[in-house]
């Protein structure tokens, strides 16, 4: 072998190396996004449990107020209303994927969560429902859910943060243009519900 075919493969061995290490590389920084984007779905899918958890409670928090304060029918029916609402948007995976479907989803929430307030408000005009066994527990379970909601919303948002981040530093910036990988929504407060509805009696 001639010192001119030596060189030569010497040139295109180094060129092969460096290739597969590229390519090496950029499968890690890939894999490393499908992790993160995989994270942020099992994430939301702990916010959707403990939405769901909420919109559960509430019929039965509905009828227990409903067999005291039957003649406040228009924050019985505001509360019904608001839970309409929310169960009209399918809270799937795409939600995330979609910002004007994330900011519907939160506004609805949002909504659910201000007639809450208002009926559980109503409820301290009775005594009799104050001290009612069922009324107390429903009560409980709505504020320890509510609280569950906030915990997985921060959570949410880290690992949002997260995988944000990694799609927009170098070059992981780069990897993600070329697969489509864009950023997530915050949860973000609404004016007037930066804090889970509390309830004094």
């Amino acid at each position: 072998m001639n010192r001119t075919t030596i060189i030569i493969l010497s040139v295109v061995g180094v060129f092969f190396f460096i290739i597969l290490g590229m390519f090496l590389w950029g499968m890690g920084v890939y894999n490393s996004m499908v992790k993160s984007d995989e994270s942020i779905n099992s994430a939301w899918s702990q916010v959707e449990n403990q939405y769901q958890r909420r919109y559960d409670l509430i019929p039965n928090l509905v009828n227990t107020v409903k067999g005291y304060a039957e003649h406040e029918k228009e924050v019985l029916e505001q509360v019904t209303e608001a839970r309409a609402r929310v169960g009209s948007i399918q809270a799937t995976k795409e939600v995330v994927n979609d910002p004007r479907l994330f900011q519907k989803f939160q506004e609805a929430q949002s909504g659910f969560s201000t007639a809450i307030s208002r009926l559980l408000a109503v409820a301290e005009n009775y005594p009799n429902l104050k001290a009612n066994e069922n009324f107390l527990q429903l009560q409980a379970q709505l504020e320890g859910t509510e609280n569950r909601i906030a915990v997985e919303r921060k959570r949410f948002n880290e690992v949002v943060q997260e995988y944000n981040t990694r799609i927009r530093v170098f070059p992981g910036s780069f990897i993600a243009s070329m697969f489509g990988f864009t950023q997530k929504e915050y949860f973000k407060s609404e004016s007037g519900t930066e804090k889970a509805p509390k309830v004094e009696f």
